[in-house]
């Protein structure tokens, strides 16, 4: 059973060197032009599209105002004439993944007189059985369906990202490739693969989040092809989609409005499949109890649940102008209805002569002039684009979670981030995480005349599916003697959490929330099983290196609103003791006017009463310059121990710096038992600076 320490945060200014003078800004020309580009279809009376217009054919509205065609371009695209290739083998290529699609410049057509699908597979959404269904279908159509004038990209969201493995080719054997790279089972985010414990969170509370997830993750794909001009669709493979309540009717509304804005048509895919359940449900659930299955509550219960799962995909398709498959086993139709439903179109582009940035919806009208009949098919509205200024609460709340589902990270803020582990039984171990933000970030705010800002931070944390995560806010005034000081220290934020042993992958981000910027930072943390060491070994900890301890009542800013929780996360983070928090030096950059600080955790665990009390250790720092030994401390005895079943010996040195010349050195922490001839040994690269 996994468990979770409540995700505490709080923010501390900690001195540093002032940073080097700011270069002198160099100017930025802005345009307030906005270029409005429409793929628009133009069909005579026997359905065939219609050929040889220009520009004066064409007239448009925005609001009831009266836009001038800037350029038009015909996407003539051939008759669908399926051309099976008879590929044996197909040679593996490297898999491509935390990529995006190219973008196409404003009046650029790369992909001209050429058909755009996009094979999107939500991989958390779907069982083995369904995915093998899904990519077999994929590959099906790809061999036997595919014409010269189609381009394909393939699409996933897995592991809480959209991944691109192949961007938009033509290359059969490339495309069949990549989909056989494709692991099936990769990624199981089911509710039930996350555990709850005594802490905190649980699989059911990520499970209400779950749809949101996904369709965040189909809104983000479908912001990547909103930046090619031409006409798209995107297969969308799932097994289902349920809601659950008003903020995922509200997702379902941003993600649909994204794909409308971006011109991209979803074609949604049950890739279940003709299900044919069992009225008391399958295998996979338990026996009902009760009334129900007498009354067949039970079994319209199995139907509605089912019939919900497939409203959403139906929503998403008819939305945008796309089509849904469902209760169909050929799952290739639903790829071959998005194929045919592109036929050669027109690309028409114009300025808009509302340049407000307001974010409003505005209505689009587009008619044939001189006497012309023909039917249009068209996108017949926009959202303007927005000022960060004007954003809402929503909006703001939008930037974040797109930003943190893109697999290219927004790295405006400059940002540090240092992970420890700390053993509590024999079983979990608390992870303190310490983020550091250079001060002078905010003061940018402070100088464009804000008097307040907030840091706003969003976090995951992963192995295989999530296992906890962040979401809060830090309010900083910006008075006169704050932004001074800000511009000279950097912002730490503090949290913890609890976990197993295991591999896990962490991602923060940060927002200013008067200007906008974000910073993002990603990193694996591995934490070993400290009991399957070997019986050589000594076990310890990570090391944490600081130069400032703080007094807890010091901090400037803290997140934390609830004191019992404060408490408790105080009780269990082993870098505060006494009423200080030991502040770990994320940079490891220290200054020989400033002591070193060295803490770490011994563990000589005794699960047997009736053995002896653990000896004492001897412990001691190296400092080496290449391979020479350029500082050693006197070793320090190590007798304190917790009375707890690890047996765990807290390990605090310090000591001055004021002996080494400035420059790099490579740090050993040493540990020794010296009665059973046991050791461990910890290294890390540090800075030592005048």
């Amino acid at each position: 059973m996994r468990s979770f320490l409540p995700l505490l945060l709080s923010v501390t200014l900690v001195a540093q060197q002032p940073p080097p003078a700011a270069s002198k800004e160099e100017p930025v020309f802005r345009s307030d032009t906005r270029l409005v580009v429409q793929q628009v279809t133009v069909k005579d009376k026997d359905g065939k599209p219609v050929e040889g217009l220009t520009a004066k054919d064409f007239a448009i509205t925005e609001n009831g105002v009266a836009q001038t065609v800037g350029f038009l371009d015909f996407q003539k695209l051939e008759e669908i004439t399926p051309a099976p290739v008879l590929i044996d083998r197909v040679m593996p290529i490297p898999r491509l993944a935390h990529s995006a699609i190219a973008a196409e410049r404003p009046l650029d057509l790369k992909y001209g007189d050429r058909r755009l699908l996009a094979l999107y597979f939500d991989m958390s959404a779907m069982p083995p059985a369904d995915q093998i269904r899904a990519l077999s279908a994929a590959e099906d159509f790809i061999r036997k369906q595919m014409t010269p004038a189609d381009l394909v990209a393939i699409m996933a969201y897995s592991g809480g990202e959209v991944l691109v493995h192949e961007d938009f080719t033509a290359d059969r054997e490339r495309l069949l490739s990549t989909i056989q790279t494709m692991i099936v089972g990769e990624d199981e985010d089911a509710p039930a693969a996350v555990t709850g414990g005594t802490f905190g969170q649980n699989g059911g509370e990520f499970a209400i989040f779950r749809t949101d997830r996904q369709l965040a993750a189909l809104q983000t794909a479908a912001k990547m092809l909103g930046n090619l001009n031409e006409k798209k669709s995107l297969i969308y493979f799932a097994s289902g989609l349920r809601l659950n309540g008003n903020d995922n009717q509200a997702q379902l509304r941003a993600t649909i409005n994204a794909a409308t804005r971006a011109g991209v048509a979803f074609f949604t895919i049950d890739a279940r499949g003709l299900v044919a359940s069992s009225p008391m449900g399958d295998a996979t659930r338990p026996t009902p109890g009760g009334n129900g299955a007498y009354t067949g509550a039970a079994a319209m219960g199995v139907i509605t649940q089912l019939q919900r799962s497939q409203d959403t995909l139906w929503s998403l398709a008819e939305d945008t102008g796309g089509k849904a498959l469902l209760d169909v086993n050929n799952l290739g139709l639903g790829i071959e209805n998005a194929q045919k439903a592109i036929t050669s179109y027109y690309v028409l582009g114009y300025y808009t002569s509302n340049t407000e940035l307001d974010g409003k919806q505005r209505k689009i009208k587009i008619t044939l002039t001189g006497g012309l009949t023909a039917t249009l098919e068209y996108r017949e509205s926009y959202f303007a684009g927005k000022e960060f200024k004007k954003f809402t609460t929503a909006d703001k709340e939008r930037q974040l979670e797109d930003a943190f589902m893109l697999g290219d990270p927004i790295t405006e803020i400059t940002m540090a981030l240092e992970v420890n582990y700390f053993q509590l039984n024999s079983a979990e171990y608390f992870v303190p995480i310490t983020i550091k933000i250079p001060g002078s970030e905010l003061a940018i705010a402070k100088r464009g005349g804000a008097e307040q800002t907030r840091i706003d931070f969003m976090g995951e944390i992963r192995s295989g599916g999530p296992a906890n995560n962040i979401r809060d806010y830090i309010p900083i005034k910006l008075t006169d003697a704050t932004a001074a000081e800000l511009a000279n220290r950097p912002i730490t934020i503090d949290s913890g959490f609890s976990v197993l042993p295991g591999k896990y992958k962490l991602k923060f981000l940060v927002r200013d929330a008067e200007t906008g910027r974000i910073g993002t930072y990603e990193t694996s943390l591995d934490i070993p099983n400290l009991r399957k060491i070997p019986s050589s070994n000594l076990a310890i900890s990570s090391v944490v290196l600081s130069s400032q301890r703080q007094e807890m009542s010091e901090a400037l800013y803290n997140a934390n609103k609830d004191k019992e929780k404060s408490q408790t996360q105080q009780a269990v983070n082993p870098l505060v003791q006494d009423g200080q928090k030991l502040i770990p030096s994320v940079t490891r950059v220290f200054s020989k006017q400033k002591p070193m600080w060295v803490y770490l955790q011994a563990y000589q665990q005794n699960y047997d009463p009736d053995q002896p009390a653990p000896q004492a250790l001897a412990a001691f720092v190296t400092f080496y310059r290449g391979n020479t030994k350029a500082f050693e401390t006197t070793p320090v005895t190590i007798s304190e121990r917790v009375a707890n079943r690890l047996n765990t010996m807290p390990i605090k040195l310090n000591f001055p710096l004021d002996a080494l010349v400035p420059g790099e050195y490579s740090l050993q922490v040493t540990v020794l038992n010296p009665v059973n001839q046991k050791a461990a040994f910890w290294q890390a690269p540090v800075m030592v600076v005048p």
